[in-house]
């Protein structure tokens, strides 16, 4: 009879092993998922801060934000400096 009680412990045993196992699997898929997910913000982010610098960029953003026009050849005025 002694040895069944310890049969029926090993094997509740077993199985509390396996249900943490199987409950740590899960954890491990969803951290896996975040991972991957802000692995692809992360490009996004890269890619939205290496365009935002672009010439045509700026240009826009002066132009529209900020009122800036182009300077007029005709009446540019060069300055020359003495040379040191």
């Amino acid at each position: 009879m002694l040895w069944i009680v310890a049969l029926a412990a090993l094997l509740a045993g077993v199985v509390a092993v396996n249900v943490t196992v199987l409950r740590l699997n899960l954890q491990l898929d969803r951290v896996d998922q975040e991972r991957s997910s802000l692995k692809t913000d992360i490009a996004r982010l890269r890619f939205q801060l290496s365009s935002s610098a672009t010439t045509a960029q700026v240009v826009h953003t002066a132009q529209t934000e900020l009122g800036l026009v182009e300077a007029d050849p005709d009446t540019t005025v060069f300055v020359r400096l003495p040379a040191k």
